[in-house]
């Protein structure tokens, strides 16, 4: 990955709507070249998509999302590949990681209630023959996501003291 690559990165992770003629203006450099270098990036699959991120709790329409922490026993030859393909394949499912500690995989579910993300779990996930148990923690409120703050924050508003 070359140097402009990474800064190209950088300024499209900070804002996606960054134009490349922006970007170039930024940079310093030729418009041209980062195409090039986006283009590069994307064909590589470097750069998935271009998301938005949505602060959910200032909308009427709620989502819940629970963070599942699912033990599991790994398949001869696959490891934990296979288990985890099969648990992201569902509609359900935001995100899986594999993880080192406690349980293997992190699942992000997210469903219209608590009672369609419980039947996920109960009908869809713990089911699953590898699957040796899970601990779902229901999300109450997000304050912090992908570097975005949610909520702003009050000042403090108390007079200064001095000696």
């Amino acid at each position: 990955m070359t140097e402009l690559q990474l800064k190209v990165l950088d300024l499209l992770k900070e804002d996606a709507r960054r134009t490349p003629e922006l970007i170039a203006t930024m940079l310093g450099i030729a418009v041209e070249d980062v195409k090039q270098a986006i283009a590069e990036l994307e064909q590589d699959h470097i750069i998935v998509k271009y998301a938005t991120i949505v602060n959910w709790s200032k909308m009427d329409d709620s989502k819940v999302t629970a963070l599942i922490e699912v033990q599991i026993t790994p398949e001869r030859g696959r490891g934990f590949e296979g288990i985890a393909e099969r648990i992201y394949l569902y509609p359900e499912v935001k995100s899986v990681y594999l993880m080192s500690g406690a349980y293997d995989l992190l699942v992000e579910v997210e469903g219209k209630t608590l009672k369609e993300v419980a039947s996920f779990v109960s009908n869809k996930l713990s089911p699953i023959d590898a699957v040796l148990s899970t601990k779902t923690f229901f999300i109450l409120k997000k304050y912090k996501q992908d570097g975005i703050i949610f909520e702003e924050h009050e000042g403090d508003h108390r007079l200064m003291v001095s000696p």
